[in-house]
């Protein structure tokens, strides 16, 4: 005789499928999906590039940054020393750390180049640019440009019933200042110099 027992169904409960946690990641993993390095900051750097004073050597400076695309900022260039025919180049460039020693690199290499110093890192230096400004302005605006040219001790050499050209001399950020104050007075031209710049102390270039 058959025997007949209870059937229990069975039920099988569904298990969620948990994904892995791909973000969380150890402080002290070196696994290559972490985070990468941190790009490296843009820096302002002053070069200054003492040079034979001969027919093309600032065109073949000019051509180097121009080719690799470094870009220029300020570029003062003059002879310093008649007699042994030297002259001095200070260029303002920016770039990473990488591009800036590529470019001192580079410089170097060239024939007319002597030495190549970067007074951004290498030593305590004073830096200085020469402006011309001129504003174009009446009635009140006349005294309160006068007012603001005084505070920067910037000097009239030309003025007009209508117009001043001020004469300011400093660092590259009071130049910028005062030229953005001037710029609601009737700011019409300016005409800089770039910077020019020399190692403090009794180190010189070249030596």
């Amino acid at each position: 005789m058959p025997l007949n027992f209870p059937c229990a169904k069975a039920s099988a409960k569904k298990v969620p499928m948990t994904k892995p946690n791909t973000h969380r990641k150890d402080k002290n993993s070196k696994s290559v999906y972490g985070p990468g390095p941190k790009e490296s900051a843009i820096e302002s750097h002053t070069l200054s590039i003492l040079v034979n004073n001969e027919p093309g050597v600032l065109a073949r400076v000019i051509g180097l940054f121009a080719g690799r695309g470094y870009n220029i900022e300020s570029l003062t260039v003059a002879e310093t020393d008649h007699a042994a025919h030297l002259s001095r180049i200070t260029i303002v460039c920016k770039g990473t750390p990488n591009v800036i020693e590529q470019i001192k690199a580079q410089l170097g290499r060239l024939v007319p180049v002597l030495k190549v110093s970067d007074l951004t890192i290498e030593t305590p230096f004073v830096s200085r640019e020469l402006a011309l400004v001129k504003v174009v302005c009446k009635g009140e605006k006349r005294i309160e440009a006068l007012r603001i040219a005084d505070i920067f001790r910037a000097r009239a050499v030309d003025s007009t019933l209508e117009s001043f050209v001020f004469e300011l001399t400093g660092a590259a950020e009071k130049i910028n200042a005062f030229i953005d104050l001037m710029r609601p007075l009737g700011l019409a031209d300016v005409s800089r110099t770039g910077v020019a710049a020399i190692s403090r102390g009794k180190d010189v270039i070249g030596s």
